[in-house]
């Protein structure tokens, strides 16, 4: 089994910092890519940043140059750092991770249970 674990969600005012936690665990023996997704009220879900095993980084535009992804391959773990908030950040935020069990051949998608971010203006 494999648990995507978040933290670090909460209320902010507009300009502030928030920094997001996930931590994979269980039974994983290749961990390719790990990412922030959000979803917005009425909205779908939208890819924010993502984060691959050979280091190479993806942001959404609306993010770029505000939010800064890194990873700990050594704890399976992935961080989003979220400064200048802005009220349109508001979200809840999951932490995605694909992924290859052990004993199992194919890659599969794991979600988190998700971390409200609400950004006050």
């Amino acid at each position: 089994q494999v648990q995507l674990v978040e933290s670090g969600g909460g209320l902010v005012q507009a300009g502030g910092s928030l920094r997001l936690s996930c931590a994979a665990s269980g039974s994983i023996r290749s961990l390719r890519v790990m990412a922030w997704y959000r979803q917005a009220p009425g909205k779908e879900r939208e890819l924010v940043a993502s984060f691959t095993n050979g280091g190479s980084t993806l942001y959404a535009n609306s993010v770029q140059g505000r939010f800064t992804i890194s990873r700990d391959n050594a704890n399976d773990t992935v961080y989003l750092q979220m400064d200048s908030l802005k009220p349109e950040d508001t979200a809840v935020y999951y932490c995605n991770a694909l992924l290859t069990k052990t004993g199992e051949r194919f890659e599969n998608s794991y979600w988190g249970q998700g971390t409200q971010v609400t950004v006050s203006s």
